[in-house]
């Protein structure tokens, strides 16, 4: 079954939809039911994490692990990118 997608409502445009249809039963759906995103937790060595802060506070980031993760996610995009331009350069070199 494919999922329709709907489009994202602001909080404040939810809030008035809601109180909206607060009295009238049948605009009402089935429960939607939300699955939790389990996070994961890495374990670093205290060097590397004091070095980690410090650059986050140069970096005007107010919590270290926001920081690290949008430097982790920039990284595994440089690396999936770098990935995918040496698989199509063995392709082309194997093809010609």
């Amino acid at each position: 079954m494919r999922r329709v997608k709907r489009p994202r409502l602001s909080q404040e445009e939810a809030d008035n939809q809601v109180i909206a249809q607060a009295g009238d039963h049948a605009a009402w759906e089935k429960p939607v039911r939300v699955k939790r995103v389990r996070t994961a937790s890495l374990s670093i060595p205290g060097d590397l994490a004091a070095r980690a802060a410090f650059l986050a506070k140069l970096h005007r980031e107010g919590r270290l692990e926001k920081w690290l993760a949008r430097i982790i996610r920039e990284r595994v995009e440089l690396e999936e990118v770098a990935y995918i331009e040496a698989k199509r350069e063995l392709a082309s070199r194997g093809g010609a």
